[in-house]
């Protein structure tokens, strides 16, 4: 291929990847317009572990329409977010084999399930009981900022969310031979460590209570992930064995 062909091929590419970003920020916006519209609920729904914004107070001019525009953008993430990833995946297809594009196409809808199911999961059943530990550590009465407890609010339903992706991106990964359940396996102990630094960052406290809650899923879903790193590996396995066979009586 000549060198003008390879630089029409590179430009080619970079208009590509420029047409992608552009629906995807187009999505990211519109989403976000969304999510204005929807902020006043959400708002109420995120303060209810606290028992209402009346619980809470602002300090600074700019923290209530500051905190408004940051849950309006978290809304408008997670509404754009199987838009940006299939764009992302868009992008990569000519790179991909066929199956590999069925698996990554599988695998973007069960990502945003278990997603969703993180932010349920940490509303729900973490929220209730963290809260009220945080403030019942000492007995002093405390009214937090608006700034302060939507950061945490929101920090940890993020979080928690990408955490509950764990198994689906290892699964892809290791069904396309990225990584090997034997490599998950021999840094569990590396894995341990790294669960227990994000605990301590996505929770601002060092009782033990709420890391422990905060720890006790992540480590269960490394291990999901592990067993469906060798679910994964053995059926490319299977099909390998099934074509030589095949092979040999033909």
């Amino acid at each position: 291929m000549s060198r003008a062909a390879n630089e029409l091929t590179f430009l080619g590419h970079i208009e590509e990847l420029r047409r992608r970003l552009l629906i995807a920020v187009g999505a990211l916006i519109a989403a976000t317009l969304v999510g204005l519209a929807l902020t006043p609920q959400l708002v109420e729904l995120l303060a209810r572990p606290i028992g209402g914004t009346q619980n809470l107070q602002a300090i600074q001019v700019t923290e209530n329409i500051a905190v408004f525009m940051k849950i309006s953008l978290l809304g408008g993430v997670i509404l754009a977010s199987p838009v940006i990833l299939y764009e992302i995946l868009a992008f990569l297809s000519p790179a991909l084999e066929k199956n590999e594009k069925r698996i990554l196409a599988v695998g973007i809808p069960a990502a945003t399930l278990l997603f969703l199911g993180g932010v349920a999961f940490t509303y729900f059943v973490m929220l209730p009981v963290a809260v009220p530990a945080l403030f019942s550590t000492l007995d002093v009465p405390t009214t937090p900022t608006a700034s302060n407890y939507f950061g945490f609010i929101t920090n940890m339903l993020f979080w928690m969310g990408v955490g509950f992706e764990t198994p689906i991106v290892v699964f892809l990964l290791a069904r396309l031979q990225i990584i090997t359940p034997k490599m998950l396996l021999k840094n569990w102990r590396i894995a341990t460590v790294v669960v227990a630094i994000l605990a301590g960052v996505i929770t601002p406290t060092v009782d033990p209570v709420n890391m422990a809650l905060l720890m006790a899923p992540l480590l269960l879903l490394y291990w999901i992930s592990v067993l469906l790193a060798f679910l994964a590996m053995r059926k490319p396995k299977a099909r390998q064995t099934e074509g030589r066979k095949k092979a040999n009586n033909s």
